[in-house]
């Protein structure tokens, strides 16, 4: 809660500052800390695990961790994402930590495998398959948006296991408007930024930061990439265009979306005036171009 108002968008159990979606590594008042900062204890074990650490590289992107890392060592590279718990709970970076542990062997096809899920002196820990590979190109015309494509289809195709029993409608929680177009059961990831995509060398594509996965109608998962796809330099036009590839954006009825976009309108707008974050004016700014052009701009 934030001044006795449930947070927007994140489900009650996430504090504000901690939202799905920001390519930084800096929101509100959190920033990664540093490797050293992880219990001896653990650095010890990984150590132990995977060879003498050569190497360590925090992640430039993501904002549910205190750390966020690929560990380079001489029998094996991992990412290792830990946070620190709160004094009388878990906080927010430990509760999106959880869900995502606990989400993970049911999404292996699309995302790198939990090796390791430690608590220790206070810090969630977990660690991951490295998946070596880069981030797609989201500009008209790029050759990764295929790729991108194939991989959101069969994620389409894909049912959502028991375990992910959060509604995406949670976003819209408080807000006011019907939310009910956004319910349903298909799998959906809600944020496939593109800093929340890999392509591997052999063009396999997989999805991380499975923060804010969740059960509702299979279209959301378009509508949620059109700023990623506005901030990459399409139209709303055009970025629709790419979208009706999907049968779920093509068959979805245009009402629906249109409160959708009215809803992530408003509660954008809110986190705007809540969050003293430099992402989400432009992140906004695309939000609104978008309802703009489907003419539910209030």
């Amino acid at each position: 809660m934030a001044g006795g108002r449930p947070l927007l968008g994140v489900g009650n159990e996430l504090l504000l500052g901690h939202l799905p979606g920001p390519p930084h590594q800096v929101v509100g008042n959190m920033t990664r800390s540093d490797w050293d900062d992880l219990p001896a204890s653990e650095r010890e074990a990984i150590t132990n695990q995977y060879g003498q650490i050569k190497d360590i590289r925090p992640a430039d992107s993501g904002n549910h961790a205190d750390i966020a890392s690929t560990v380079i060592g001489e029998h094996g590279t991992v990412f290792v994402k830990a946070a620190r718990k709160l004094p009388e709970k878990d906080g927010p970076e430990v509760t999106s930590l959880r869900w995502e542990a606990k989400v993970n062997p049911f999404v292996n096809e699309f995302a790198p495998r939990l090796l390791r899920s430690t608590e220790v002196e206070g810090w969630l820990v977990l660690v991951f398959e490295h998946i070596p590979g880069r981030h797609p190109d989201y500009s008209p015309g790029s050759c990764d948006l295929d790729l991108v494509a194939k991989a959101v289809h069969l994620l389409q195709k894909t049912s959502p296991p028991a375990v992910v029993d959060r509604p995406v409608t949670m976003r819209w929680h408080g807000i006011g408007g019907d939310a009910s177009p956004m319910s349903g059961q298909a799998l959906l990831h809600t944020d496939i930024n593109a800093k929340n995509v890999l392509i591997t060398p052999e063009d396999a594509v997989y999805f991380v930061d499975w923060a804010f996965v969740s059960h509702g109608a299979p279209w959301v998962e378009m509508g949620q990439m059109i700023p990623w796809l506005l901030s990459a330099g399409h139209t709303p036009a055009s970025a629709e265009k790419w979208l009706h590839q999907f049968p779920a954006w093509r068959e979805a009825d245009p009402t629906s979306i249109d409160q959708y976009a009215r809803l992530h309108t408003a509660v954008w707008t809110r986190r705007h005036e809540m969050v003293s974050a430099e992402w989400i004016g432009p992140y906004l700014a695309d939000v609104r171009r978008w309802a703009s052009y489907r003419g539910v701009l209030e």
